[in-house]
């Protein structure tokens, strides 16, 4: 079996987050010159294992076996947040090195290879998991010249090309070159932690449903409009976020989450009556079934805000993610390896955010491993998690890994 070298990988996840280090996170936003230095340094890392490395046209970085047979792709993605943590991402990418390396050491494993990948943009600065839909053929030329960054407006083109990345050809699957797709993350919650358990099996990764819903009052004078006659545009969105947060819980799933992520009132004076609000909404689930049931509901109560407020309302759905369960052949491998290594210590848990992994599953066999989140903080500084749950959970996908190709063709 594939032993990981502890101390290697430790010391590999703190090289990395020397890329763009702030405080005791980092920043090291899609492109930036931080971004490209670790993608430049992983493929000499990739190089020096023997591995075929390249970057492609949306910066993927690939580290591809000299070999023959079908290869597992093993990683995450390599950005971050702005000023946020040093594991999102970054772990299931440095995961992937480690796991070549041991691989490569050991005896009986060396034929087996495995295929280390850093993707581009999951983290969503110019296009939403950018580089695995790119990886999967989910992107036309036409998306990526109309994309922009979301924090200061640099065209996706212009940025491509300050990163030398202008004219390189993006990476397409060819899905009988890999036998499949392993990536692995912090939880970035706390279920693991608060219930002592050290690996989380993913079984799926949630859909994401984001809406705008703009409500038209009429705008007036604050002190002499009586309360009788007001259409009252800031009313009417906090009413909705209300029935929202009344009627939820009677049809959502066991793991439904929602969030009005901002309501925005025009004019926004206070001796104005609001004309205008409008509310950026959005829920989350990892059944179909579920998701239809929150956007049928939702709909219903804006309509009865209108009927309660006066006001016009429009409503249109933005983001239509599609939730993705995860091989459940490659689960079994993961749950095994967790047998070995934590029993009694691991658990089958849905994971509540986006991954890399919904996606390239559209193409290939894929699976998430969690490792706890100390205090479920996320994309944020002090994001953190212990050492030792770091090592462990590096050779647990290890051992999948092994079983998975040793299985592969049975």
């Amino acid at each position: 079996m594939p032993k990981i070298n502890a101390g290697r990988l430790l010391s590999g996840l703190r090289r990395f987050a020397q890329f763009g280090a702030y405080r005791t996170g980092v920043h090291r936003p899609t492109y930036s010159k931080e971004d490209m230095e670790s993608r430049r340094w992983l493929a000499q890392q990739y190089e020096a294992l023997g591995l075929q490395a390249h970057i492609d046209g949306v910066g993927n970085v690939f580290g591809m076996p000299r070999s023959e047979r079908r290869s597992l792709l093993i990683g995450s993605h390599a950005e971050s947040q702005n000023h946020a943590g040093w594991l999102d991402g970054a772990l299931g990418v440095i995961y992937g090195l480690e796991i070549a390396r041991a691989f490569a050491e050991t005896p009986g494993c060396t034929g087996l290879p495995i295929a280390p990948v850093a993707w581009a943009d999951e983290e969503s600065h110019y296009v939403p998991l950018l580089g695995s839909r790119s990886f999967v053929g989910d992107i036309e030329e036409a998306e990526i010249d109309c994309a922009v960054n979301v924090d200061h407006g640099l065209p996706l083109r212009d940025a491509l090309r300050r990163a030398g990345l202008a004219g390189v050809p993006r990476s397409l699957v060819k899905p009988g070159r890999y036998v499949g797709y392993l990536e692995a993350h912090i939880e970035q919650g706390d279920a693991l932690e608060a219930s002592s358990k050290r690996i989380g099996v993913v079984t799926s990764i949630v859909g994401i449903w984001q809406y705008s819903i703009v409500f038209h009052g009429f705008q007036n004078h604050a002190g002499t409009t009586r309360m009788a006659i007001r259409k009252d545009a800031g009313v009417a969105a906090s009413t909705l976020a209300m029935a929202v947060a009344e009627r939820f819980p009677e049809v959502a799933g066991p793991r439904s989450v929602w969030t009005t992520a901002r309501i925005t009132l025009e004019p926004g004076a206070p001796n104005i009556i609001p004309g205008k609000a409008e509310m950026l909404f959005q829920f989350r689930d990892s059944e179909m079934p579920v998701l239809e049931r929150l956007d049928a509901v939702l709909r219903e109560l804006v309509e009865e805000t209108t009927i309660r407020t006066g006001c016009r309302a429009e409503i249109e759905r933005t983001a239509t993610g599609k939730p993705w369960h995860m091989d459940p052949t490659f689960q079994e491998a993961i749950e095994n390896a967790a047998a070995l290594h934590a029993p009694g210590a691991y658990v089958r848990m849905p994971s509540g955010a986006s991954h890399d992994a919904q996606v390239v599953a559209r193409k290939l066999r894929a699976a998430m491993l969690f490792v706890p989140s100390i205090g479920g903080i996320s994309h944020h500084w002090t994001e953190n998690t212990d050492d030792a749950d770091l090592v462990l959970g590096c050779q647990v996908l290890a051992d999948a890994a092994e079983m998975i190709l040793r299985g592969e063709g049975r």
